[in-house]
């Protein structure tokens, strides 16, 4: 079976960056210098280049992420580093309570 490998955002967000907001390139220098993204540098950058869409654009963006164990894995060590409950992981990636709650118990056991 072939493992699959996840998209090359550095190469994504670089042309988003020149070819349709080349204005905002400078606020991304930081995350773009990184050879490889992070869930969470993934959700910043692309907050940074889209700004806040309206409720409805928002859930249904939501419905189409995915996520794969080691960004799960990532995220639930960002929330014991910060010391958060799963109400605030989940609001601060947008996620709902109960994933975070079954990626607790699935990952964490």
């Amino acid at each position: 079976m072939q493992k699959s490998e996840s998209p090359d955002y550095k190469r994504i967000y670089e042309d988003i960056l020149r070819l349709q907001h080349p204005t905002k390139k400078e606020q991304c220098e930081s995350i773009l210098s990184k050879s490889r993204f992070s869930v969470k540098d993934v959700i910043t950058i692309n907050d940074i280049i889209f700004p806040k869409a309206d409720k409805k654009t928002q859930f249904d963006n939501q419905r189409h992420r995915s996520y794969d164990q080691s960004a799960i894995l990532e995220i639930l060590d960002y929330q014991k580093n910060n010391k958060l409950s799963n109400s605030e992981l989940a609001r601060y990636f947008k996620l709902s309570r109960n994933t975070v709650a079954k990626w607790k118990k699935h990952f964490l056991v």
